[in-house]
């Protein structure tokens, strides 16, 4: 049980900003921590859900209110993910040969096409959160929770483009077999949970996932050999977008069609 919580800590000290007890990172407190990502997930779905109601019943306008949905994920995880969408973007943008690209994750500066992709990334975010609705709400909040889900089994079962990084140092210190079965069953109840909420956009956030996992897994071998710390947030911010507009394309399509 000390395990446990001891890997729920690791888990959220690495992966947010939320204030937690002390726990060594050794290989014992380490070996269940990618359970608990997703939970990461679960804390931001649950702040949106509340603060947009907050809002709405505050009587604040639509665009301090999509202000904040936007940035909650950002503030609870501290930009860790936004950071390796950042890095990502430089890398890729570089057409460089495949040593050179985990050069440019590594490097602390951010260059002008991580500046440019950033800008893009807040404004189509922001555009998209404004058209969501009490109605597609609740299956959005979901979506925090299947991009971690999604992530934790690139990062235990993709090959490592650094040995020495961030995801190689979860990835080989976890239970694979736990987690990938655990990961398994959130996937199923996240499931679960869309189609009650509505069948329809539930099984279309499910798919975009799917979707953007597969994309993934073919660009992080093809361009980088693997996967990095940095490519694990690039696909977990890059997911998430999707979604998003998945949900909100698919609930005004469903509309049309109603």
């Amino acid at each position: 049980m000390k395990n446990l919580w001891n890997s729920f800590i690791v888990a959220f000290s690495m992966y947010s900003k939320i204030p937690m007890p002390r726990a060594d990172w050794t290989r014992e407190n380490m070996k269940y921590s990618m359970c608990f990502f997703p939970w990461v997930g679960l804390a931001i779905g649950a702040l949106e859900f509340g603060w947009f109601h907050l809002a709405v019943w505050l009587g604040f306008g639509t665009i301090f209110r999509t202000a904040v949905l936007v940035l909650i994920p950002v503030l609870v995880t501290g930009g860790i993910h936004l950071d390796g969408l950042l890095d990502t973007a430089d890398a890729m943008s570089s057409w460089r040969e495949k040593e050179r690209r985990l050069e440019i994750l590594k490097d602390s500066h951010a260059g002008a096409f991580a500046v440019i992709i950033g800008l893009c990334y807040f404004v189509i975010c922001f555009g998209a959160a404004s058209e969501v609705t009490r109605e597609t709400l609740p299956v959005l909040c979901l979506a925090f929770g299947i991009s971690r889900t999604f992530s934790a089994l690139s990062v235990e079962n993709f090959p490592n483009a650094n040995p020495k990084g961030t995801a190689a140092v979860f990835g080989n210190n976890s239970l694979k077999n736990i987690v990938n079965v655990t990961m398994a069953v959130y996937l199923l109840l996240f499931l679960a949970a869309g189609v009650l909420l509505n069948p329809f956009l539930g099984i279309l956030l499910m798919t975009a996932a799917a979707f953007v996992f597969v994309y993934h897994y073919h660009m992080a071998l093809k361009y980088f050999g693997g996967i990095t710390g940095d490519l694990a947030g690039f696909f977990v911010s890059l997911c998430e977008l999707v979604m998003l507009l998945t949900i909100i394309i698919g609930n005004r399509i469903a509309g049309m069609i109603g």
